[in-house]
């Protein structure tokens, strides 16, 4: 997120505006947000490269964002769903959840 806010500001201001909006559920389903399984989903902010950020949600009403993406390809990489799959599995350990 730190690239993103130095290189894209506004890229990066709707991506924060759309983490917000997740707080309403009536936000948690497309064009904002979509599951793309493994519990993950995906926040989706379409600019000049489409921004998505990969996230899930923990106890506590709590969302946890685990990989962002910036590219104009309409899927995402397997190699980046393993990554935020990785990462949540991490974070969970790591937070006894």
């Amino acid at each position: 997120m730190n690239g993103l806010k130095e290189t894209d500001p506004n890229d990066f201001a709707a991506i924060l505006a759309g983490l917000a909006k997740l707080r309403n559920r009536q936000y948690h389903r497309p064009p904002l947000s979509k599951p793309i399984g493994g519990d993950l989903f995906e926040l989706r902010h379409v600019g000049k490269l489409n921004t998505r950020v990969l996230y899930f949600f923990a106890k506590g009403q709590r969302i946890i964002a685990v990989h962002g993406i910036r590219n104009k390809a309409k899927e995402i990489s397997r190699r980046d769903r393993k990554a935020a799959l990785e990462r949540k599995v991490d974070w969970l350990l790591r937070n006894q959840l």
